[in-house]
C-alpha cells in the first residue's frame, strides 16, 4: 500500500512532467565541443604528438606542446573518447555526452608502453590498476554518477552498486549515504579530494562517524571517483575498510559556463572558465527546499541545508602549479507539528534531535613536476561546528525536560607532503604528513530517568552523561611504498610501509606500535586473466568524540590504543573485450583494539548509522572484530550504446561486545547483489536503471519493562542487549529506474529527466520503533486508567510499530546548460 505521501508526490510530478514538455515539442539539432589536456600518468608532465579520436566518427585533433587539445563542430551524442601514440598504451575515455551547452573538458593520463611494439599487441585498458593496488579498487566516471537512478547526483549513493558496499537499509529505508564497506563500520571509511581530506562529505552528518542523508560534494565538478576496498596506498592514513577518492575536473579553458538543476528537493548553480591566461575557476552553491515539500505534505521533519564548493587553478609555470578548494555546508533539522499526531508521526518528533551544522574544508596545494617524477604539497583546514538539542517533547522544548544538549566543535590543520618517482620499471613514493588538531565539545545527555515505586524505593538509578572537554593534540605519520613490474609486465609487485603517532593517547608516541605494512602483486596467468593478491596491517586513530571524553574533569579514554584491521585479500581479473571486465575476489578482515561501551558494553562497530553522536561515552578499546566474504563483479563500459555493473557479495561480519563472544554485526546483511545500468536511445533519450537487494540487517529486540519506564524521558526503546542482534529484520529490494531526455539548441541545452525510486513498491524493512498507542482522536496517548500519562509510562499502552509502507519516491529534474 503506498503512502500518502507518495500518491501526492506522483500526482505533483506527473503534472509538472506534462506541462513541461508541452512547451519542448519542437527541438532543434545542434553541435557541441571537447576540451581537455593529455598527461604522463606517471610523471604527470603533459604529453604533446598525442592523437586523440572521437569513437564512430572522422573527429579528431593532436595534443599541442601543453598537452592540451580541442575539436569542435561534434555532433550532440555520447561518444567513446580513444588516445593513442607509438609510445603510450592506448587510453579509452567512455561515456563522454556532448552538448551544445557547455563544452566537456576531460583529462586523458596515458601510461608509458615499457613493452616493444613488436613483443605484444598493446590494447586500451580502462580497468588498468597501479601496482600498489591491483584488486579491491573501483572507478566511476561523472557521467555514470550523473545517471544513476535513485541516486539524486549522490557520490554515496551511486557507489552502493560496488561488490562489498552496502547501505544501513534499517534504520531509515536506506536512504542513508552510510558506506558498510566489506562489513567495516561507516566509520572506517576516508574521503579526499584532489588529494585534501575531506572528513564531511554529508549533509547532517553523524559526528564521529561519516553518515548523512544526502551528500554535499558537486558532481559537475567530479571527473572521476576511485573507491578503494583494500591494498590503500601508503600515503593514506587511518582507513580500515575504504577510501574514496574523488578527482576534480579542469574549468572550461575557453569561456564561463554555466549549469544550473533543479529538482524537487534542490537547486544548484555552477559556473567555471577561465580568469586570465593562467587562473581558471570552478564555483557553486546548492539549496534544498525539502522544508516546503514537506510541510506541504504534512510530514513532521524540516530538513534544510545549504552547500557550497570552489577551485581554483593557476598554472605558475610549465612545471609548477598551485590550487585552492573549498567545500561547505549550512544544515538545519527541526520539527513541524503535524496536522494528525499519529503514533509514527509523535515517535518522529520524540526520537530524533534537533541539529544545527556547520562544516567546512579549505585546502591549499602546490605540485611541482620534476624529471621522471613529481611531488605534491599540501595544506588544509577543515571544521565541523554541531549543536544538537532534545527534549521530551520537541514540539514545546522545556529546559526542565532536556534529554540532550550537545556544543561540539572539530578543527584540523593539516600539511602533507608526497614525492613520487620512478626508473625504468620500478616507482618509489615517499611522504610525512602532520597536522594540529582541537576538539572542543559539551555535552549533556540522559540516559535515563530515575524511577521509584510508589513507596519511594528507587527501582532504576538516574544514569546522566555530562562534560565540557577542550582537547588538542598533534598527529604526524610517515610512510614509503616501492613496486616494479618483471617479465614484460607479467608480474607486479609492490611493498609499502606507513607508521602515525599523536600526543594525546599514553602510547600514542610509540609509533613502533603502528607501524603498517602493506604488500601487493598482481600475476598474468594468460591473456587477459590475471591473479592478484594483497595483505596488509591498517590503524585508525579513535575519533575526537571517543578521546575526548571526560568524566569528573579527567580523559578517561586516553589510554584508547589504534584499532587495528588486517586485511587479506586474493582474486582473479578477466578482460574477455574492450570495455569488459569480470572479477571474482575473496577477503578476511582481522581487527582488533575496537572501542567498546562500557554504559552498555557494546562495540562501537555496531553504532553510527542514526543522527546523533558516536563515542560521546567511556569505552574500553579492548574489542575485537571479524569479517570475511566473496565478491564477483561484472562490468561493461559504454559499447554499443550499453553500460552496466552486477555486482554480487556475501560476506558475514562479527564484533565481540563486553562479554568477549562474536556476536553478528549490526552491518551483517550477507547478501549483496546490485545492477546498475543504462542505454542510449537515438535522439538523446537514455533510460537507467538499478536494482539492490540485501539480506535482512540483524537487531536486538525491546527490553520491555526498561522501555516502558524511559519513553516518556527518551521518546524511544531500550534494547535487551542480553540478546543483541537476535533478530533480522526481512530483506531489502528496490529498483529505481530514470528517463532523460536532451534538447540542444545553438547556445545552451537542456535535460529534463523523470527519476522514480521504488518503482515497484517494495516494502522496506526498518527497525521497530517503540512508542505508545493514542487515543481514538490523537489527542493523547492512552492510558489504561482514563488518566493522564504518567512519568514512568506505568499506566500507558505500549505500541511497537513494525509495519512499514511502500514508499514510491518520483521526481523531476531539469539541467540547463549555457
Amino acid at each position: 500500500m503506498l503512502t500518502l505521501y507518495t500518491r501526492k508526490i506522483m500526482r505533483l510530478t506527473l503534472l509538472t512532467l506534462l506541462t513541461c514538455l508541452s512547451f519542448l515539442a519542437a527541438h532543434a539539432q545542434s553541435t557541441g565541443v571537447l576540451s581537455g589536456s593529455v598527461r604522463d600518468k606517471q610523471t604527470q608532465a603533459a604529453l604533446s604528438g598525442i592523437t586523440v579520436g572521437i569513437e564512430g566518427t572522422t573527429l579528431g585533433a593532436v595534443s599541442d606542446d601543453n598537452g592540451n587539445f580541442r575539436i569542435a563542430d561534434i555532433p550532440v551524442n555520447t561518444y567513446n573518447i580513444k588516445a593513442q601514440s607509438l609510445d603510450y598504451k592506448p587510453q579509452v575515455v567512455y561515456n563522454v555526452v556532448i552538448t551544445s551547452g557547455n563544452v566537456q573538458v576531460i583529462a586523458i593520463d596515458m601510461e608509458a608502453n615499457t613493452v616493444g611494439l613488436t613483443e605484444v599487441t598493446v590494447k586500451a585498458n580502462p580497468f588498468q590498476k597501479p601496482a600498489e593496488t591491483p584488486l579491491s579498487l573501483q572507478t566511476l566516471s561523472a557521467q555514470e554518477i550523473k545517471s544513476n537512478p535513485g541516486g539524486n547526483f549522490d557520490v554515496s549513493r551511486v557507489i552502493q552498486a560496488f561488490p562489498g558496499v552496502g547501505g544501513t537499509s534499517g534504520s531509515v529505508g536506506g536512504y542513508r549515504n552510510d558506506l558498510i564497506i566489506r562489513g567495516g563500520a561507516p566509520n572506517e571509511n576516508v574521503y579526499y579530494l584532489d588529494g585534501i581530506e575531506v572528513p564531511v562529505i554529508n549533509h547532517f552528518a553523524t559526528q564521529g562517524s561519516a553518515g548523512g542523508p544526502t551528500g554535499i560534494i558537486n558532481v559537475s565538478f567530479i571527473e572521476d571517483v576511485n573507491l578503494y576496498t583494500s591494498a590503500f596506498p601508503a600515503k593514506y592514513d587511518n582507513p580500515l575498510s575504504g577510501v574514496l577518492q574523488l578527482k576534480q575536473r579542469k574549468a572550461n579553458p575557453d569561456k564561463i559556463q554555466h549549469n544550473v538543476r533543479l529538482s524537487a528537493t534542490e537547486v544548484a548553480y555552477t559556473a567555471d572558465g577561465p580568469i586570465n591566461k593562467r587562473l581558471s575557476f570552478l564555483a557553486s552553491a546548492r539549496k534544498s527546499y525539502l522544508e516546503f515539500l514537506f510541510k506541504a505534505l504534512q510530514v513532521p521533519i524540516q530538513p534544510s541545508y545549504w552547500d557550497f564548493q570552489y577551485k581554483l587553478d593557476y598554472k605558475i609555470s610549465k612545471n609548477l602549479s598551485f590550487y585552492t578548494l573549498g567545500v561547505g555546508a549550512i544544515d538545519n533539522f527541526s520539527f513541524l507539528v503535524p496536522d494528525e499526531q499519529t503514533p509514527e508521526n509523535i515517535y518522529t518528533l520524540r526520537s530524533n534531535p534537533l541539529i544545527n551544522q556547520r562544516n567546512y574544508t579549505n585546502g591549499y596545494g602546490l605540485k611541482g613536476l620534476m624529471n621522471k617524477g613529481y611531488w605534491n604539497l599540501t595544506f588544509s583546514r577543515n571544521m565541523l561546528n554541531n549543536k544538537l538539542d532534545k527534549f521530551e517533547d520537541n514540539q514545546n522544548p522545556i529546559e526542565a525536560q532536556r534529554t540532550l544538549k550537545i556544543r561540539s566543535q572539530e578543527i584540523e590543520n593539516k600539511m602533507r607532503f608526497e614525492y613520487n618517482n620512478y626508473y625504468n620499471r620500478w616507482s618509489y613514493s615517499w611522504g610525512v604528513m602532520a597536522q594540529y588538531d582541537k576538539f572542543n565539545n559539551e555535552i549533556f545527555s540522559r540516559v535515563r530517568n530515575e524511577v521509584r515505586s510508589n513507596t519511594g524505593v528507587i527501582l532504576q538509578p538516574a544514569v546522566t552523561i555530562r562534560g565540557n572537554t577542550a582537547l588538542d593534540l598533534w598527529r604526524y605519520g610517515a610512510f614509503g611504498q616501492v613496486a616494479g613490474n618483471f617479465f614484460k609486465e607479467k608480474l607486479t609487485l609492490s611493498l609499502g610501509l606507513r607508521t602515525d603517532g599523536n600526543t594525546f593517547t599514553y602510547d600514542g608516541n610509540n609509533i613502533a606500535k603502528t607501524i603498517s605494512p602493506r604488500l601487493a602483486a598482481s600475476l598474468l596467468l594468460i591473456d587477459n586473466l590475471k591473479f592478484n593478491a594483497s595483505a596488509g596491517r591498517y590503524f585508525k586513530i579513535p575519533s575526537y568524540t571517543i578521546l575526548g571524553f571526560q568524566s569528573n574533569g579527567s580523559y578517561v579514554n586516553r589510554n584508547s590504543k589504534y584499532i587495528q584491521s588486517d586485511h587479506l585479500v586474493a582474486g582473479l581479473e578477466y578482460i574477455p573485450a574492450q570495455g569488459r571486465r569480470v572479477t571474482l575476489e575473496g577477503f578476511y578482515k582481522l581487527y582488533n583494539n575496537y572501542p567498546v561501551s562500557r554504559i552498555d558494553g557494546i562495540s562501537l562497530a555496531n553504532k553510527g548509522g542514526d543522527f546523533s553522536v558516536l563515542g560521546n561515552e567511556p569505552v574500553n578499546t579492548n574489542g575485537k572484530g571479524r569479517s570475511y566474504g566473496l565478491e564477483l563483479q561484472l562490468q561493461q563500459k559504454l559499447t554499443k550504446n550499453i553500460f552496466a555493473i552486477l555486482s554480487y557479495t556475501y560476506y558475514r561480519s562479527e564484533f565481540t561486545n563486553a562479554t568477549g563472544s562474536y556476536e553478528p554485526a549490526s552491518w551483517d546483511n550477507r547478501h549483496l547483489l546490485s545492477f546498475i545500468g543504462g542505454y542510449k536511445f537515438k535522439r538523446n533519450y537514455e533510460l537507467g536503471v538499478k536494482f539492490r537487494y540485501q539480506g535482512g540487517a540483524p537487531y536486538s529486540p525491546f527490553d520491555l519493562a526498561a522501555s516502558q519506564q524511559n519513553y516518556v524521558a527518551l521518546g524511544t526503546g531500550i534494547y535487551d542487549y542480553s540478546r543483541f542482534n537476535d533478530l533480522r529484520l526481512g530483506s531489502f529490494n528496490s529498483m529505481d529506474v530514470r528517463l532523460d531526455k536532451k534538447w540542444n539548441f545553438r547556445k545552451w541545452s537542456l535535460d529534463v529527466y523523470i527519476d522514480i525510486s521504488n518503482i515497484y513498491a517494495s516494502v522496506q524493512p526498518e527497525y521497530p520503533k517503540y512508542t505508545f498507542k493514542r487515543t481514538a482522536d490523537n489527542t493523547a496517548f492512552q492510558t489504561t486508567d482514563g488518566g493522564q500519562l504518567q512519568q514512568d509510562g506505568s499506566n500507558a499502552v505500549p505500541l511497537i510499530l513494525d509495519k512499514p509502507e511502500a514508499t514510491v519516491l518520483p521526481t523531476i529534474g531539469f539541467i540547463l546548460e549555457f
